[in-house]
């Protein structure tokens, strides 16, 4: 027989096995920052709209961008400068809205973990929900998005999202902004039948008005809540204060025009910072969202439109109208691992009027704005983070759009993923 002494030895050598097993397969943290490294003699864009030919960027060992000019400056000799003639340098790409480290396979329930019971659940947190061993995100990064605002779904109010850098340890590790707002899903004014294929009659959602009044409800119950001096604990309560102080985001998503107005009448008691998500229509009010200040984050372009009467390419041009009325929108793409086609999503506006560096601003400066991590990351600045990708030609062109380099705060990105390595491996068993 085994004694109680032995037993805890073999115990405590399993445990150590495994965790040096789960150990080896995180993926690696990010790389150390040199003392200063310079790329020259590449395409910059800014993300703001700016662009500079045969530029340079530098940062520190702080992972602080410190250069941003002509590539034909002297560089002293302890610089690390690199020569990326005819590359280009983008800011590290954001994806919105996505389930990015929420779900993993579809097929196994333990590895999704976006969606809570119950119909208001602000308090549900994206934040302490978040893989970051998923194999989905390297696929994602190595295509140039750096950072993603994970966000839960299902419900009235879905709970609250938070914006990760794609590298890290943890969750605690990989957060750039935590619970950056609250999402809400509007009810839907009118109801379809049938499927895309076969759609079927559209009419008028009959209880429309009785979910608009329980939205309104729990809102006022909320503000009264909050307005308390020492309130009785409830955690959906509570979980609004901050988006009532405007120090949180609404994330109303929403696709109909009437809807979007109604929902700016119904601010107008509770004053928050709104942000449209979906927002097929934002172009048939675009005026009023901007005197409303209200960013839109735009559903995929690559789909049909909404009415049987749009054009047919209307999702392509909406960016481009949206864009003439001075609004502030980005891109998005539903999903996890479909993130990794998000920056299409743009090139595809491209062609049809969207300027180029728009399109850029968009993914990066606008995203970031609309976010609440402007002050970080979004463009290449002196003073923001070194996050920024560098890429063999024209990102929004698949067939030049390869990542040759990735920086997040300044230290290094592995650019590697598992569908990588299974394509050098199928690669050498198939070799000719």
């Amino acid at each position: 027989m085994i004694n109680n002494t032995t037993k805890n030895i073999l115990v405590a050598i399993i445990l150590l096995n495994n965790v040096v097993a789960y150990a080896q397969n995180r993926p690696a943290p990010s790389g150390e920052a040199v003392k200063k490294t310079i790329y020259y003699n590449a395409t910059i864009h800014i993300g703001d709209g700016k662009v500079i030919k045969n530029g340079a960027i530098g940062f520190d060992a702080q992972g602080k961008i410190d250069f941003v000019g002509d590539g034909n400056t002297a560089f002293a000799s302890d610089v690390r400068a690199i020569n990326v003639s005819g590359k280009h340098i983008y800011p590290g790409f954001i994806a919105s809205n996505t389930l990015l480290g929420l779900r993993d396979i579809d097929a196994v329930r333990a590895t999704n973990d976006y969606m809570e019971v119950g119909a208001y659940n602000p308090n549900a947190r994206a934040l302490v929900a978040y893989n970051t061993d998923s194999r989905i995100t390297p696929t994602v990064r190595s295509r140039g998005v750096l950072l993603a605002q994970s966000t839960p779904v299902g419900g009235v109010i879905s709970g609250k999202s938070s914006v990760f850098a794609l590298d890290g340890w943890n969750w605690d590790d990989a957060v750039l902004r935590a619970d950056d707002g609250v999402h809400l899903n509007w009810p839907n004014l009118y109801q379809s039948s049938g499927w895309w294929a076969e759609p079927g009659p559209t009419s008028r959602n009959k209880t429309y008005d009785e979910n608009v009044a329980a939205i309104k409800q729990f809102f006022s119950a909320a503000k009264a809540y909050c307005a308390q001096a020492k309130p009785t604990r409830n955690a959906r309560y509570a979980a609004m204060r901050e988006v009532l102080e405007t120090k949180q985001t609404l994330y109303v998503h929403v696709s109909d025009a009437k809807a979007m107005l109604d929902i700016i009448n119904m601010n107008k008691d509770y004053g928050c910072r709104l942000v449209f998500v979906g927002a097929e229509d934002a172009w048939r009010i675009a005026d009023v969202l901007f005197e409303n200040n209200i960013s839109v984050i735009l559903p995929e372009t690559n789909r049909l439109p909404e009415r049987a009467d749009d054009d047919i390419d209307l999702p392509y041009k909406i960016p481009v109208l949206l864009a003439q009325k001075g609004i502030t929108f980005t891109f998005s793409i539903d999903g996890g691992w479909e993130q990794r086609d998000f920056i299409f999503q743009a090139g595809q506006a491209i062609g049809f009027g969207l300027p180029y560096e728009r399109a850029v601003q968009a993914c990066t400066l606008d995203a970031a704005k609309i976010l609440g991590i402007e002050a970080q990351v979004g463009s290449l600045v002196v003073g923001k983070d070194a996050t920024l990708i560098v890429t063999e030609g024209d990102i929004f062109e698949p067939r030049t759009s390869g990542v040759s380099a990735a920086y997040i705060k300044g230290k290094t990105v592995d650019l590697n993923n598992h569908q990588v390595e299974l394509y050098k491996r199928y690669e050498k068993r198939y070799a000719k």
